[in-house]
């Protein structure tokens, strides 16, 4: 039941492999595919990205469907590095919640995060830890109600995968798969085993972009006209180093896609804004990227001879830039660019009838408060916009600004409450269908790619999203 996809390549593949085989023999040249039902194999791999027609519904909608109350949420988490290492404390820190299961093939790393669970006062977890398929038993236990998955991104499908098919909730860190296909797959589960798949989209959580969304939502920019999102971020540092990831998988994908490969920290925010699956949709994409010479050039003045790395060919464009637009007219800009020096941003970008927010730094104009073209201050609008989160956690824990913590926060309440989850599998799909369909659309030159209804019409429908009203 459990069975991983015969294409997906093992996370012990990944690190062994050498990339020139990688690149060549892992079958990631076509990432398109018939969506949800095309039998695994060569042919439905080489299906046109964007093309193939929604499969019938087989269940009814997850859109708006709820949690089931539990005033204990029991957690397994799957994959222990650097991100889930640094989460596990998150969990640990809220009322109602246990972490009963850990699962790493490295032992270690599941046994110092074990010591974080019996110092935080609650029994010992589960480890699972005997080889790269011990997932699939943690999935299985009947004591889990909520599986994280931390691990490479390849992984990520299966594991969501499995986790449904035990009837598990899953989150799932970004993307969510890397297939149009896989795509379409955890939508018919989520879908026909009840159960929610979530993209944790912790910059969804950000203090500007709620404050942002709540803006938006009360009319601040009019009519909302564009928006911008981006994932750029030197990482040139961290994916040549030998420690910081569990093997050069991150890297390697560098070798196989030329597309954006992480567009849901800049798109996801932008989405909700614009309130994308609940009253608008986004309709294709169009990419272009630059050379890629980045990642060789910093590999020529940093890497020894002899590396490993020195086999690999990047494909990579080291700036993707894509077009997206919506059934409104709308249009999002996304970007991607880890491979040349810059400093950090995501742009977060909001624009409409009657002004526009840009971030990094964060700065306003908004008819009729500002004038003669000069910015505003952002900040003057916190004590009337900023979001419940953040009113009642003004200075959260955690990295990333405290979002990490929000996210797990609010997740949580969700869970033991029964309430709506504020995103769910149909958002998970649409914020990672840039990965494959960037992809295609820089292989045909720009080419518009069709992005899939993964709501099947009930993106008509106007419902809540993360603009929640706190819970009494």
């Amino acid at each position: 039941m459990n069975e991983q996809n015969p294409r997906d390549p093992s996370r012990r593949t990944v690190l062994r492999t050498t990339a020139g085989a990688a690149g060549a023999g892992l079958g990631f040249g076509a990432l398109g595919g018939h969506p949800a039902h095309a039998a695994p194999g060569p042919a439905a791999a080489a299906s046109p990205a964007g093309t193939a027609a929604a499969p019938k519904r087989r269940a009814a909608t997850m859109a708006g469907v709820p949690f089931e109350r539990r005033s204990t949420v029991r957690v397994g988490i799957i994959g222990l590095g650097n991100r889930g290492s640094s989460m596990i404390g998150h969990f640990l820190s809220l009322p109602g919640v246990r972490v009963v299961a850990l699962c790493d093939p490295v032992r270690e790393k599941a046994e110092r995060a074990a010591a974080k669970v019996t110092a935080a006062g609650q029994p010992a977890p589960a480890l699972y830890t005997k080889g790269e398929d011990d997932y699939e038993n943690l999935c299985a236990r009947a004591d889990v109600d909520f599986v994280y998955v931390v691990t490479p991104w390849e992984l990520h499908f299966p594991m969501a995968r499995a986790a449904m098919l035990n009837g598990k909730h899953v989150g799932v860190e970004c993307p969510v798969a890397m297939r149009l296909e896989e795509l379409w797959d955890l939508v018919d589960l989520s879908e026909q085993t009840r159960r929610h798949c979530m993209q944790l989209e912790n910059c969804c959580y950000g203090r500007n972009e709620l404050r942002v969304l709540r803006m938006a939502h009360a009319g601040k920019f009019g009519e909302l006209l564009h928006g911008a999102g981006a994932y750029n971020h030197d990482l040139r540092e961290l994916l040549f180093s030998p420690t910081y990831y569990e093997g050069p998988w991150r890297r390697l994908w560098h070798t196989r896609l030329r597309g954006d490969l992480y567009p849901n920290h800049g798109f996801g925010p932008v989405a909700n804004y614009m309130d994308v699956n609940r009253g608008d949709r986004v309709v294709s994409i169009s990419s272009f990227g630059t050379p890629a010479l980045g990642l060789a050039e910093y590999r020529a003045a940093h890497v020894p001879a002899g590396d490993p790395s020195w086999k690999e060919s990047y494909i990579g464009a080291d700036r993707t830039i894509s077009m997206v637009r919506t059934a409104k007219g709308r249009v999002i800009r996304l970007e991607h660019d880890v491979s040349t020096p810059h400093p950090y941003s995501r742009i977060n970008s909001l624009g409409g009838t009657r002004g526009v927010f840009e971030d990094y730094p964060a700065r306003i104009y908004l008819e009729p408060d500002h004038k003669n073209h000069q910015w505003g201050d952002f900040a003057a609008y916190a004590a009337e916009f900023d979001h419940w989160l953040w009113k009642e956690h003004a200075n959260p824990p955690g990295g990333h600004g405290g979002m990490d913590y929000i996210m797990i926060f609010r997740l949580m309440q969700c869970m033991r409450l029964g309430l709506v989850p504020d995103f769910d599998v149909y958002d998970a799909a649409t914020w990672t269908a840039p990965v494959p369909l960037s992809h295609a659309s820089l292989k045909a030159d720009g080419a518009p790619q069709e992005i899939p209804d993964f709501t099947r019409g009930e993106w008509r429908k106007a419902r809540s999203g993360m603009d929640s009203v706190k819970p009494a």
